[in-house]
């Protein structure tokens, strides 16, 4: 269970972790473990030698132990090799393949260890009920103790790759103290302590983006993989070390050239701008923009991170008179009483949507919290229209919510992020009949800033209507939203249309034409 929880946390900052990549680790760790049952039981009873059960323990033990020197770089190897060459379901292919490489062996190894436990344990047929009773309770035992202690103790206080040392090293132990009691196998339990030596002085020397030189903290929070790179002109926050920029820190604390930027519509879309509530605080990106454009706005933050929280204080220059509560922000949203003029979205672990703010009955519960005529924008991220597209779901969910008419988009320019506007109005007179006159004229009376009047009108340009839910639209709702499916899709759109050239030079001049054009 330490092992399976510990390649989540190794595969989460390359490939998400969303609820496919989970069923891939416990499917494939399954799979390995089932395996190893049945060949372990076949070799106990074939030849019960003590000795050759913990060779394989100790080799599992040595093998877990390099991954946190090795496993970075062979999923990253595995990644570049197959984004040229499979067209779909690029990260399922990649997550899968990832951990046929890195944790079968082990898994199947350690897996053949209680049918020769069994074999070792029992002396009686009269007793071997009693035998496979205590061992199951002593293997169920060890997985409690390897679910909690990796969660709420190891990864949150050391991280990810210590985990994998420290369960490792138990594990090691006990060949190790076998092998040399019996005085066999010494020079292999040498190697073992070696590698495992080796693996613990050299995995600290490089984190999860290892290729990166500018980083001013990488580390890990019990929800997300954290990563703050500092640039010339910002300072930003990535959750994921392939995929997107979760908040940013301007240094001249002008626009950010971001989807925040857009978002600074919704003030100036509602009646009012007054009251902003944020659900994804992130490090503050939105409320530092508010704060600055809208300084009379009374701002209040959500954020279910604790480590982010106290990152933006310590990298993002967070205000400290903007409260912040750390929950989820569908359970908090619940639980207050207050009303606001707009209401952010930004919900994000990793690259996913969390399905619980993704449904109807989250976006009716925020509703209930917008002012009349206060508005709620939502940051949809992983532009991909056409059917079947996550945006479309969400876009038809909100309709379903707050009425088509009520809502308007403006696509994000140079980047794969949407914004969605939604309006609680209920006077029945359609949002974009005066929401490009009013957007600049409301910013320039509500903020009085030049710059961001002139960005509003270049915004005013880009807004969009949204189409009426049709009969077989997709409205994803709590006992339905397949958000990880459908987020999946756009991602591989994404990536055929970044990794398409690419696969166009290995088809036509091969492995040498495609590093050239790496190089």
């Amino acid at each position: 269970m330490a092992a399976e929880l510990g390649a989540s946390r190794l595969l989460a900052p390359y490939f998400s972790s969303s609820q496919i990549v989970w069923t891939i680790i416990i499917g494939t760790i399954m799979i390995a473990l089932a395996l190893g049952a049945v060949f372990g039981g076949r070799w106990a009873d074939r030849d019960p030698d003590p000795d050759r059960l913990y060779r394989r323990i100790l080799i599992a033990a040595a093998w877990i132990a390099l991954i946190p020197l090795v496993g970075k770089y062979l999923i990253i190897a595995i990644s570049g090799l197959l984004i040229v060459t499979v067209s779909t379901n690029f990260l399922v292919v990649a997550a899968f393949v990832s951990c046929m490489i890195i944790f079968v062996p082990p898994l199947f190894l350690l897996g053949t260890v209680t049918p020769g436990l069994n074999k070792f344990a029992t002396d009686s047929l009269d007793t071997n009920a009693s035998v496979v009773g205590r061992l199951s309770a002593c293997n169920t035992i060890g997985s409690i103790l390897g679910t909690f202690l990796p969660t709420f103790v190891t990864i949150p206080a050391v991280g990810t790759f210590v985990t994998f040392l420290i369960f490792s090293g138990v594990l090691m132990a006990i060949p190790i103290v076998y092998f040399v009691a019996a005085r066999t196998r010494l020079v292999a339990s040498a190697v073992s302590v070696v590698a495992f030596v080796v693996s613990a002085v050299a995995s600290p020397m490089s984190g999860f983006a290892f290729w990166e030189s500018n980083l001013a903290y990488e580390g890990e929070s019990i929800y997300n993989y954290l990563q703050v790179k500092n640039l010339s002109d910002r300072t930003i926050l990535s959750t994921n070390v392939l995929f997107g920029v979760q908040s940013v820190s301007m240094k001249d604390r002008g626009l950010t050239g971001m989807y925040y930027d857009t978002a600074l519509a919704a003030p100036a879309l509602a009646d009012r701008a007054d009251s902003a509530l944020i659900l994804g605080m992130g490090t503050g990106t939105y409320a530092r923009q508010l704060r600055r454009y809208y300084p009379g706005m009374e701002v209040t933050g959500v954020e279910i991170d604790s480590k982010i929280t106290a990152l933006a204080g310590e990298y993002f220059d967070q205000p400290a008179d903007i409260p912040v509560t750390t929950y989820d922000g569908r359970a908090w949203l619940a639980a207050d009483r207050n009303t606001y003029d707009v209401i952010m979205v930004d919900a994000y672990q990793d690259i996913t949507i969390p399905f619980q703010m993704s449904s109807t009955e989250f976006f009716k519960l925020v509703r209930r919290h917008l002012n009349p005529g206060g508005v709620m924008v939502v940051n949809m991220n992983m532009i991909s229209d056409g059917e079947g597209s996550i945006n479309e779901a969400l876009s038809d969910t909100i309709a379903s919510v707050f009425g088509a008419s009520n809502m308007l988009t403006a696509d994000v320019p140079n980047a794969t992020n949407r914004e969605l506007f939604a309006k609680a109005a209920d006077d029945g007179s359609p949002l974009a009949d005066a929401a490009r006159g009013d957007l600049v004229a409301n910013t320039a009376a509500r903020s009085g800033d030049g710059e961001l009047e002139r960005y509003m009108n270049g915004v005013s340009s880009r807004l969009r209507e949204v189409e009426e839910p049709g009969v077989d639209a997709t409205i994803l709702t709590d006992d339905k939203a397949p958000v990880e499916v459908l987020g999946m899709r756009a991602i591989d759109r994404l990536i055929a249309e970044q990794a398409g050239p690419y696969r166009e030079i290995l088809r036509t001049e091969g492995i040498g034409g495609l590093m050239r054009a790496v190089q």
